[in-house]
């Protein structure tokens, strides 16, 4: 089993906080084995098994309790004492006003609350107000590339496992799988999983096919700009007359399940984040690829969602630059610390580095400036620092 320590070491600091500790990341991105492993940890700092309570919503011995008054009993029934008791509610958003329990609980008990959700309202200031603030939030990601090499008790990078994990992503229970066949079942079972329970049960989106339109448009245009326009012509050639509020409540949909990721256009110069004509990025490649429109990702825009992705798990908020010639891939900023990100297949070509480094010329700041390519060797270029897609993916200091 693959320790996933970098989440454990953020979340080890509120062990013992009366925080509710939430954990959210798409279905099956790792969540529930982390629970374990910090009850593993608790385990073997001494805490007795009587005062750690699991429960998985999505185990069928458990469903009466997604009745949240139900769950309060069942959890009042089994604290015994004074002491601090740890309770882990995984998949807790099949529980309807599971907010009432956790603060009830939080607040009348000596308890340290952990959960888990594969729904963004956990993150939404809803949520918060119920809560008065009293929660942390860590985002779970599926597997990064460094990762999955550790998992597979792989020393080195090569160029098959990078176009493995570009083609399938890193969702930890795929690599259970060695033939396309079965990896492509899974993950299939994986996206039928979060539409029936994460988009048409809990969202009521009832028009499915209209749903996996969107979807596959957006899929065809990862890393491009986002128009309600565009959209709107593409599904009226597929015979569909559809209205932008519709389209914007269905993308909204696909955010809330943790398909994908909204980036908005950062203003390099004026220092603003604009709300207009953002780009969506897909939260794991492996589902891009079983049901994008097209035979496969296209290749450029794969490298762009990993990068974008890898900067999301590295901490950083991550933008897309907008300068007054252009744009820049990605601006990321991380506390005081900002950097900017060019991703392109290759510089090889002398037209292409001009592109790609050329689209610095209007920044005159002093914030570090990057080029990602799969080039092997330093294309060093006016100032701005070449490098290959594998280094920065397993670069834990960028």
């Amino acid at each position: 089993m693959l320790i996933r320590e970098k989440y454990l070491k953020e979340i080890r600091d509120f062990y013992d906080s009366d925080l509710v500790k939430i954990l959210v990341g798409i279905r099956r991105c790792g969540k529930s084995v982390i629970l374990n492993q910090i009850i593993d940890e608790l385990k073997n700092k001494g805490i007795d098994d009587n005062h750690i309570i699991y429960i998985n919503f999505e185990y069928i011995e458990f469903e009466e309790l997604t009745n949240y008054k139900k769950l309060n009993s069942y959890i009042k029934e089994r604290i015994k004492d004074k002491k601090l008791y740890y309770l882990f509610f995984d998949e807790i958003q099949n529980v309807i006003d599971f907010e009432k329990v956790v603060n009830s609980l939080r607040a009348s008990e000596n308890t340290s609350i952990f959960i888990t959700g594969s729904n963004s309202r956990l993150l939404s200031s809803e949520l918060s107000t119920i809560l008065s603030g009293r929660y942390v939030a860590f985002k779970i990601n599926p597997l990064t590339y460094k990762e999955m090499l550790t998992l597979l008790n792989k020393k080195e990078s090569s160029e098959e496992l990078f176009n493995d994990y570009l083609n399938w992503g890193g969702l930890p229970n795929r690599f259970e799988f060695d033939n396309e066949t079965s990896i492509k079942n899974y993950l299939y079972s994986v996206f039928d999983s979060i539409i029936l329970r994460d988009v048409v049960e809990r969202l009521k989106i009832r028009d499915t096919s209209l749903f996996y339109l969107i979807f596959g448009y957006i899929l065809d245009t990862i890393g491009r700009e986002f128009s309600a326009i565009n959209i709107t012509n593409y599904l009226k050639n597929e015979g569909r007359d559809v209205s932008t509020l519709t389209v914007y409540a269905y993308l909204d949909a696909l955010c809330k399940a943790l398909l994908i990721r909204k980036s908005y256009r950062y203003d390099v110069h004026g220092k603003m984040i604009l709300k207009t004509l953002n780009k969506y990025y897909v939260t794991d490649l492996g589902i891009a690829e079983i049901k994008n429109n097209n035979k496969h990702v296209d290749r450029a825009y794969a490298l762009e969602n990993i990068v974008y992705n890898e900067l999301i798990a590295k901490g950083y908020e991550v933008y897309t630059g907008k300068t007054k010639q252009g744009e820049i891939d990605f601006v990321a900023i991380k506390h005081d610390k900002k950097i900017y990100i060019q991703v392109a297949c290759t510089v090889f070509n002398e037209s292409t580095k001009k592109r790609e480094f050329g689209a610095y010329d209007v920044i005159k700041d002093n914030y570090p400036k990057y080029v990602i390519t799969e080039d092997k060797g330093s294309y060093d270029y006016n100032g701005i620092k070449h490098i290959n897609i594998i280094d920065f993916l397993l670069n834990d200091d960028f």
